[in-house]
């Protein structure tokens, strides 16, 4: 039960239901997660950057975020939840390149504290190949992540715990995106 009152008929879960109690809110924040997840002059990948958001979610605990954003990094990388599994489990193992490795050891260091971020962490991803925009892309995602997450389970929204309350959410976004989505429009078309 969330902790403000969120109309009933909305039943739409985490960000979504905040999204419907307020609409105002909801233009800036998606415009915020479009840019930043799909914008297309960008050279990190959108499941890359889907997989940043999961991550900084993961390590923030957040179970709406980091389900459907995972679910958004599934689709565009085309795994079946293994890459996202693995990344989870032990970073330095999965099966991502070394420059992903090394941008998301700065996510969390930013999920820690933008002052948590060091100048070897900055001079690995370097040598591993990521340019100076990938890495402010990284920490401003991260960064946003962190205000998503915090937004969502501070107003104690509901998420579903089931993993395949998310599959199809990842589809959606790989083919609405975010700066598209209308709340009030998704509630009247259930």
């Amino acid at each position: 039960m969330a902790y403000i009152t969120i109309p009933e008929e909305t039943q739409l879960p985490g960000i979504r239901g905040l999204m419907a109690f307020s609409p105002q809110t909801a233009r800036p924040l998606n415009a915020l997660a479009e840019l930043l997840l799909r914008h297309p002059d960008n050279t990190l990948s959108q499941g890359e950057r889907e997989l940043i958001a999961t991550y900084t979610s993961y390590l923030n605990d957040c179970l709406f975020c980091q389900s459907v954003h995972g679910s958004a990094a599934q689709c565009y990388l085309d795994d079946d939840g293994t890459i996202i599994s693995q990344v989870k489990r032990d970073l330095w193992t999965a099966p991502i390149s070394d420059k992903m490795k090394a941008l998301l050891l700065i996510a969390q260091a930013v999920q820690k504290g933008g002052k948590y971020v060091t100048d070897v962490q900055i001079q690995l991803a370097h040598e591993s190949g990521a340019s100076d925009r990938e890495i402010h892309d990284t920490v401003l995602i991260a960064a946003a992540f962190c205000m998503f997450n915090r937004y969502v389970d501070g107003l104690g929204t509901w998420a579903p715990t089931a993993p395949e309350a998310y599959k199809d959410r990842g589809a959606r976004i790989r083919d609405e995106g975010y700066a598209n989505f209308d709340p009030m429009a998704y509630i009247q078309a259930q």
